[in-house]
């Protein structure tokens, strides 16, 4: 099978495709011909070694994936050969081939692509569990999100909607306020020309938000914090600006809020059955298509580099795909 191999840390040009021996199911473990894997901000770190995961060398990057059972190990009994699945790996998907925990996998339904289903994981997956189990989020309160236009932003955009709250979408530039319109968002800030904090206090007319979604960090964390509402909940849920903020505590205790921490990939280890119950809600509103877990673009294997490129330079709105 062919592979997408990081065999030294460094940067995506650095990535080099391998044919590798078919992996063969142990017990637990389900083998997935590989359809679409999906990639995300966290991949150009990864490869970087500049992530809190550090796969021994070598490893594929792509935490997420869709395709179809071939085979199943020992003790399986959730799938089958010929099932149609996503799965969540953490990262090793960008290869034809890939064995993976039967806990990991999630039957897929026919109205939805493998495209789609590739890249709903991580970003709906994480935002759900931020907004419902972190945030609380409740029918009727304002939403800011950081990042409107990326992979999780979107997501948050969309899902924020679902759940009944009015949607402010922030981001860095006119085409991607455009974007985050289209997907349902009730205002817009453009950060890059307005002042991140009076543009969120004008937009809910002094009153704040009540949770700010922050998958961006750096200098936009403190603006935005500055303008949350009393008693509001404050999302960290990522760095993509390269700058991990530190918060003055002054201010979450004038505020009286709350700054919660968003981390997904420990929330579906401590915690599968929540996990799954939010994947079959999410699939659901999916196939309804209530969600449009809207791909940028599809790159074959081989232009991998070119991909993870475009994520990094903050060209990519939505998801990117590998496809196999």
């Amino acid at each position: 099978m062919k592979a997408l191999l990081c065999t030294r840390l460094g940067t995506a040009d650095d990535l080099e495709l391998h044919d590798l021996e078919n992996p063969t199911p142990g017990s637990g473990e389900v083998i997935v011909r590989v359809k679409a894997a999906a990639l995300n901000f966290f991949d150009t770190l990864i490869i970087a070694g500049k992530y809190q995961t550090k796969p021994t060398l070598p490893f594929s990057p792509s935490a997420e994936f869709a395709g179809i059972v071939e085979a199943v190990g020992a003790g399986v009994s959730t799938c089958k050969p010929g099932d149609r699945v996503l799965g969540y790996v953490g990262y090793g998907a960008a290869r034809e081939l890939i064995a993976a925990s039967a806990s990991r996998i999630v039957k897929i339904p026919d109205a939805l692509d493998f495209d789609r289903a590739a890249g709903l994981c991580v970003t709906y997956g994480t935002t759900l569990h931020a907004l419902k189990d972190r945030a609380a989020l409740k029918a009727g309160e304002t939403l800011a999100v950081l990042g409107a236009s990326g992979g999780v932003g979107l997501a948050a955009v969309e899902l924020g909607k679902l759940m009944g709250a009015r949607v402010i979408a922030c981001a860095s530039s006119d085409d991607k306020i455009a974007f985050a319109r289209q997907h349902g968002a009730d205002d817009t800030i453009d950060y890059g020309k307005d002042d991140l904090k009076e543009a969120l206090r004008r937009a809910t007319g002094g009153h704040g938000a009540d949770v700010i979604y922050d998958p961006v960090g750096g200098a936009y964390s403190e603006a935005a914090l500055r303008s949350i509402a009393w008693k509001g909940r404050f999302l960290v849920v990522g760095f993509a600006a390269g700058e991990i903020p530190k918060l003055p505590l002054n201010l979450v205790l004038l505020k009286g809020c709350d700054v919660v921490g968003v981390f997904w990939g420990s929330f579906i280890e401590r915690e599968p059955e929540a996990h799954r119950a939010n994947m079959a809600q999410l699939l659901d509103w999916c196939a309804q298509g209530k969600l449009s877990s809207h791909i940028h673009a599809v790159y074959p294997l081989a232009d991998a580099a070119k991909a993870l490129k475009a994520i990094a330079a903050r060209q990519v709105m939505g998801k990117v795909i590998l496809r196999l």
